[in-house]
Order: C-alpha cells, then sequence, then structure tokens
C-alpha cells in the first residue's frame, strides 16, 4: 500500500476541513429583512396611561394608583401586611391584562380632604414625630414594591397637595429625608418626582403634572431640559391637564381635542420628542367612537417611549444536534426614549404548533442600552438619529432535540414568569408575543418555498399577553 508523507495527509485534511466550512457559511447562513410593522403597539412601561382602573385606553398598559396614607396605615402599629391586602384587593387581575400600576401616596388631596393617620397631627409636615413616620413608611413601601412585578414606576408624593410637591412644597431637609428614603427603598424600581428643579442631586425621574401646558413651558418644560441626559436612564413622563390657566390653548379643550386636532397633536408630538417622553395620563380619555382622535391617538403611541424596529436577522437555516450555532440581529429605536428595565432577549424554536421546543437567552443583549434618536425632531427626524444596534448570541442546541424543521423565533420576555411582553415593530409576529423570522432544520435539510411560508397575526389583536406575581 502506498504511503504518503504525514504533511500532505495534513494539507489534504486542511483543504477539505476549509471547502466544508465554507460551504457551510455559503449555504446555510441567512439574512432576513423584516417588515416594519407600521401601527401602533400595545407594549409595557410605555404610552397612553389610564387615570385609574375605571378608564379603559385600548393602547394602555400602565394605570395610576392614588394611595391615601391612612388607607395602608391607621397608625403606628400596622406594618407592611395592611400595604400588601390594599394592594391586592386594589390591583385586582392587573398581570392577567399585562398591566402594570405606578403607586402614588398622598396625605391631602384639596380643602378638607385630609388623610392622616389617627395617631398624627394633620398637615404636620415637620415635627420629628411625622419624620420618622415618614422614614418608616417609604422603608415599607420599598419593602412592598421593590420586587412586585405589578409595580411599573413609583411617584414620590405625599408632600402637598395630591402628593405633588406644592402646598406645601419639601423643606431642605424634607428632600434629603424623602430623597434618601426612596433611593435606599428602591433598588429596582425607578421613582419619579414633581419638579424638575427638587431633589437633582438624587437624579430621579419626572413627571411633569401638566405635560406641554401653555403656561408652564418655560418653566417644567424648560426645566427638564435642563438636567440634560437623565432622561437616558430615568422616566419622563406625567399628565396632561385640563383644568386650570390656559389649558384651552395647550394642549388642547379637552384629550380629544389634544390628539385629534393637528395644532394641538403636533405640539404634544413635539413635547413627547424632545424631553423623551415615556407615559402620560388624562389625555388618554379621549372619545375612543372619534375615528379622527383614535387615528392621532395612534400616531401619539407611536412616538411615546421606545419602539424597536429589527432591521435584519443572520442565522444558520441548518443547525446539529450538540453544537454551537450563531444568531445575530440589528435593532433600531424608533420611539423617544429607552426602556428602563433589564428584560431577557430570547431565541427560540417553535413547532408547527407554535410551541416552544428550545429556548435560550441572548446573554449579552441589554436592552436598556437601545437608544432613541436626539435633539431637536423634524418631519425628517431627529437631528441625531438613531443608531443601529447590533445584538449577537451564540447558543449550543441539546443532543436530545428532535429532529426536523421549526420556526425560529425572538421575543423579550417579562422576568416576571418569562412571558413574551414586549414586541418588536416588526410583521414577523405571532399571537402570544414570539416573532418568527424564518424556519430552520435540525440535522434536517429545509425544502425549497418553504422560507416564504411563514404566517403572521397582528399583534393589535393579540389580547393573549400576561405575566406572573
Amino acid at each position: 500500500m502506498k504511503r504518503f508523507p504525514l504533511f500532505v495527509i495534513l494539507v489534504i485534511l486542511f483543504g477539505l476541513h476549509f471547502y466544508s466550512c465554507g460551504r457551510v457559511s455559503d449555504i446555510e447562513m441567512q439574512t432576513v429583512y423584516p417588515r416594519e410593522y407600521m401601527h401602533a403597539l400595545r407594549n409595557p412601561h410605555k404610552g397612553f396611561t389610564n387615570r385609574g382602573f375605571t378608564e379603559n385606553n385600548e393602547w394602555a398598559t400602565l394605570t395610576h394608583s392614588y394611595i391615601r396614607w391612612n388607607e395602608i396605615e391607621r397608625d403606628s402599629s400596622e406594618g407592611i401586611e395592611r400595604i400588601k391586602a390594599w394592594c391586592d384587593q386594589n390591583w385586582k387581575e392587573v398581570e392577567n391584562n399585562n398591566m402594570k400600576v405606578i403607586p402614588r401616596v398622598y396625605l391631602h388631596w384639596s380643602g378638607d380632604r385630609t388623610y392622616w393617620p389617627s395617631d398624627m397631627k394633620t398637615f404636620d409636615y415637620t415635627s420629628p414625630q411625622f419624620q420618622r413616620r415618614l422614614e418608616n413608611m417609604i422603608r415599607k413601601l420599598g419593602e412592598c414594591w421593590d420586587t412586585d412585578p405589578r409595580v411599573a414606576h413609583v411617584e414620590m408624593g405625599i408632600i402637598g397637595k395630591w402628593g405633588e410637591h406644592h402646598s406645601p412644597a419639601p423643606s431642605e431637609e424634607m428632600e434629603q429625608i424623602l430623597g434618601e428614603g426612596f433611593r435606599k427603598a428602591f433598588q429596582n424600581k425607578k421613582v419619579m418626582v414633581r419638579h424638575p428643579w427638587e431633589f437633582r442631586e438624587y437624579g430621579f425621574g419626572i413627571y411633569w403634572d401638566s405635560w406641554a401646558h401653555h403656561d408652564q413651558m418655560d418653566s417644567h418644560g424648560q426645566g427638564i431640559l435642563d438636567i440634560g441626559e437623565r432622561w437616558k436612564t430615568e422616566i419622563i413622563g406625567g399628565e396632561a391637564a385640563y383644568d386650570w390657566g390656559n389649558w384651552k390653548i395647550q394642549p388642547g379643550e379637552n384629550p380629544t381635542a389634544t390628539v385629534r386636532d393637528s395644532v394641538h397633536r403636533n405640539h404634544l408630538l413635539n413635547t413627547i420628542r424632545r424631553l423623551h417622553c415615556t407615559q402620560l395620563r388624562w389625555v388618554a380619555d379621549y372619545n375612543r367612537d372619534d375615528p379622527a382622535a383614535r387615528a392621532g391617538a395612534e400616531e401619539i403611541q407611536k412616538a411615546f417611549g421606545y419602539r424597536y424596529v429589527i432591521d435584519k436577522v443572520t442565522f444558520p437555516e441548518y443547525l446539529t444536534k450538540g453544537r454551537d450555532f450563531n444568531v445575530s440581529f440589528s435593532v433600531r429605536n424608533t420611539g423617544s426614549a429607552p426602556f428602563y428595565y433589564q428584560w431577557p432577549v430570547e431565541l427560540s424554536l417553535l413547532d408547527d404548533a407554535n410551541k416552544v421546543v428550545w429556548a435560550a437567552d441572548f446573554e449579552t443583549a441589554d436592552i436598556r442600552t437601545w437608544m432613541p434618536g436626539e435633539g431637536d425632531f423634524t418631519a425628517a427626524g431627529y437631528e441625531i438619529k438613531a443608531e443601529p444596534y447590533h445584538v449577537e448570541g451564540n447558543f449550543k442546541l441539546p443532543a436530545n432535540i428532535p429532529s426536523g424543521k421549526y420556526k425560529l423565533a425572538l421575543a423579550v420576555l417579562d422576568p416576571a414568569g418569562r412571558k413574551p411582553s414586549l414586541r418588536f415593530a416588526i410583521e414577523n409576529y405571532i399571537n402570544g408575543g414570539r416573532h418568527p423570522i424564518g424556519f430552520v432544520g435540525v440535522d434536517y435539510r429545509i425544502k425549497k418555498g418553504m422560507k416564504d411560508s411563514l404566517q403572521f397575526d397582528d399583534p393589535h389583536l393579540d389580547k393573549s399577553l400576561n405575566y406572573r406575581l
């Protein structure tokens, strides 16, 4: 038998390996360019916000919850159990509707409507007793809410009418007690304060309770601009107002006028874009039977907060059990603000019934870093365009996965139960929250023509999303 020198054998083997790798790369890798979903999305932690549980805006995934102090603490003997019981009673079933709550505790509504505990003096904001009870209340709220998946973020409240830090405004000493207390109590949830010129050293988000109001553009509007890039890490939002000053000039006579009439709608859109607004309430109470109002509202919903458009996804169409493979995608945020919590991005394989057969997370994906554009906003978009973000993950299939054809899908999961929740703005969507990108085969060759046979659903019609406590 003829023998070949060792170096000849090595050269032949290397050549075969190189040829094989080249063929696998050329034949099996494919890039899909999803089409953008052009309508608004009912996505978590953003958009039109219900003022309470009786409003039912079609886009809302957030609802505001006012809480009287003496409803959750009648005297000093009560602990966190009463707070938890109150929340369970008043926030029933929000998780089943994929809703989250923005709570605010207050002591004084207006006039003689006051809600101090029975063992405290009404309108006492300064005594040592009040300070001790305030510190204890903040601690208890943190214990109850900081890890509660029903809570979206927290408005500081407590001081002044409606908990809006006026009549009276917090003193310098009170700012320190509140600031230190809320910063310590809420390590996971974002905290918002009423005025951009208060609590500056703590860097909280802002809830402007008269958003885009004609009489406050130079104070609060400019004040939010003056705090610079805080919007990149903290939520900016609040509510519109239709009951004081020159509100009929802007934002308009009522919520329907704001979203329907172009002068008012464009004014609101400009402030949302320029100030990087995530969510607003009261304006959500427009007339849903007015087609022009609904069309205008959808335009506004698209501008609120984040909106993630996937430009392309690259993946192998042939997968081997027990072997590594790579998937990457490019995404842009065409909204006005980032998403403020670290939610996982999942890659999955779905069977013919759209059931998950295998799934894993993109380990390095951080959706909080997917920033929108910034600067002045015109018809051409932001002055500084949104940067496309490249996300890449390396995955490995288990050896026991059945061979066959699957759909490769992307999803962003709510950590509460790890269920799909946040939707990308692409047409590739199936009910339940996942985005099928294309067919792949596990030890199976995808047949020609199969690639274009994916069927999609309309995300606006999908009411099935929820999360778990």
